[in-house]
């Protein structure tokens, strides 16, 4: 596999001036005379609170996956876990239920709340609150416009954002968090201990999700400039390495990762469990095609399977994180800064391959 087949449609789409964005950290990278912004929205699996943030991993119908991912990266404070489990509370995914009280659709919205807050999500022209298309981005709109409105009460903004969209805004305030009524604290509960499951080992031999994807590249690149360390990283962050790399570097005295340390790092947070070598990480994931490469994919250097060398992340435009040798940083580079690409796999779940 080629690098100029892996690169060709996107360096085209650079060149029209289309922006690619990723997650938190704005980074801008020049390429030749344009331009690819790795910015804000790319990435939006995560904010600040890690068990809220990681991968969908509650059970949520097939057909309204896409809509709670998508819907579920509106702000900060709502993520695709947390307005998952709000609406296995309010309706256990039922588009049409209705409450005693007058609560309607899969949101449930009482109608005066969404004469306000209701959306045309679909874009059909209608804002219609029986339709899950329009409901479950209406019902993130309205949680982030809440989170905005208790966003300075001390505590945890996800818990008072909850109770305000169960109690209202002025009893989170008054109270300078979470009220103390019983259904409210149990409302705020409920949906924090559903939103923070942690996400479910996929079927053994399955890929990981995209969702699971992109989550690791949010991870991978909070760590960027983290120095090089030959043999350093870890599941749980940078580490010392050791002695030595093919020119005889060392890592032993340098907290920080190797090429394959990252990429087991990231992938340790959404609860895959990575081989330590490049070569090893190739067996344990399933080859891609070039046209079928998608974010959190690994992209992989060498002569052949055995030899593989270097792994990195790919991010999309042309470019993976990774940390590329000793002396350098965590970084985006692009997929031909080496001209040896053997290939781009994609990380199954319990797996016990080896070459």
């Amino acid at each position: 596999m080629r690098v100029t087949d892996l690169t060709r449609g996107n360096t085209e789409n650079s060149r029209r001036g289309e922006v690619l964005r990723s997650g938190a950290v704005g980074v801008t990278i020049g390429v030749g005379a344009t331009v690819v912004v790795i910015g804000a929205a790319f990435i939006q699996a995560a904010g600040n609170n890690p068990a809220l943030n990681a991968a969908l991993s509650i059970s949520v119908p097939a057909k309204y996956q896409g809509l709670i991912e998508e819907a579920g990266n509106t702000c900060p404070e709502v993520t695709p876990n947390l307005l998952a489990s709000l609406v296995t509370q309010e309706s256990g995914f039922n588009p049409k239920a209705k409450s005693p009280v007058g609560a309607e659709g899969i949101a449930q919205f009482m109608p005066s709340t969404w004469e306000s807050s209701g959306v045309d999500g679909n874009g059909d022209g209608k804002r219609d609150v029986w339709d899950p298309e329009d409901a479950i981005p209406s019902s993130a709109k309205y949680l982030c416009g809440i989170a905005r409105e208790v966003k300075d009460v001390p505590g945890n903004k996800q818990s008072n954002m909850l109770a305000a969209y169960n109690a209202g805004t002025d009893a989170v305030r008054k109270y300078g968090g979470v009220p103390p009524y019983r259904e409210t604290q149990n409302y705020v509960k409920s949906i924090s201990s559903l939103a923070g499951q942690p996400a479910k080992g996929g079927k053994p031999g399955t890929a990981i999700t995209a969702q699971q994807g992109a989550t690791a590249v949010k991870a991978a690149q909070e760590k960027l400039g983290a120095p090089y360390s030959w043999g350093g990283g870890n599941a749980s962050g940078p580490s010392t390495g050791s002695c030595c790399s093919p020119r005889g570097r060392s890592g032993a005295d340098i907290s920080g990762f190797d090429c394959s340390g990252l990429t087991l790092y990231a992938y340790a947070k959404v609860g895959i469990t990575l081989p330590r070598t490049a070569a090893a990480q190739y067996a344990a994931s399933k080859p891609i095609k070039s046209g079928e490469m998608r974010i959190g994919d690994l992209v992989f250097y060498g002569s052949s399977a055995s030899s593989i060398h270097h792994v990195g992340i790919y991010i999309g435009g042309g470019y993976m994180i990774d940390a590329p040798r000793p002396g350098t940083k965590v970084r985006f580079s692009p997929l031909d800064s080496m001209r040896d690409l053997f290939g781009v796999a994609r990380p199954i779940h319990s797996t016990t391959k080896e070459i």
